[in-house]
């Protein structure tokens, strides 16, 4: 449940980017933060392993307007991909409100897609969360390599491995080029909105 201010009027709205290591996951955030920064008020922070991974999250608020009468903040966070930190995973997931799943369309990824996937439904369950009940998009990233002769999983094959239990809305993507990186943020705000303003009545 988003976190309520009665006082101020204000509402802040955590919207979580999952998914295995080395995915996109950070550089969708980068991308949004680049093309937004007129916008945000605040420095993204982002801490990093020697690895060049994100280890902690990365945080990006912004005001988005009004919904009933409040303020609403959106703080968009990433979760590190790698197995050894699940206890991080699982804490940036608390108070989650809407969540935004980043596949790695490489066919050599194709297991770590499942894994984190599984570890998704893992994590939520721990918060007693439904993944079929909670604002959900999923993103097919890196769909640009396939010029390089990089071999891919089709977005059917990744509707059919990932997508056809939850049938969340999915977009292929580079996050690299900010191919519908911002689509893909505007669609998980405007389902987080909906299930918010559901809460709000």
């Amino acid at each position: 449940m988003a976190f309520i201010n009665q006082k101020n009027k204000e509402v802040q709205v955590k919207i979580v980017y999952y998914g295995p290591g080395r995915g996109g996951k950070t550089t969708n955030l980068e991308y949004v933060y680049k093309k937004f920064n007129h916008r945000i008020k605040t420095e993204m922070v982002t801490i990093k392993t020697q690895g060049d991974r994100t280890l902690f999250f990365d945080f990006l608020p912004f005001n988005i307007g009004k919904i009933k009468g409040y303020d609403v903040k959106i703080q968009l966070y990433t979760v590190p991909g790698q197995v050894k930190y699940n206890a991080t995973r699982a804490l940036v997931l608390r108070g989650v409100d809407g969540i935004v799943f980043v596949a790695d369309a490489m066919t050599v990824r194709k297991e770590k897609n499942i894994l984190s996937l599984n570890n998704l439904y893992e994590n939520l369950e721990f918060y007693k969360k439904d993944i079929k009940q909670i604002p959900l998009v999923m993103q097919y990233n890196k769909m640009d390599l396939a010029e390089q002769g990089i071999p891919l999983l089709s977005f059917e094959n990744l509707e059919q491995m990932l997508n056809s239990d939850i049938k969340a809305p999915a977009f292929k993507a580079s996050a690299l080029k900010g191919i519908n990186v911002v689509q893909t943020m505007k669609k998980i705000i405007y389902m987080t909105f909906i299930s918010l303003q559901k809460e709000l009545e």
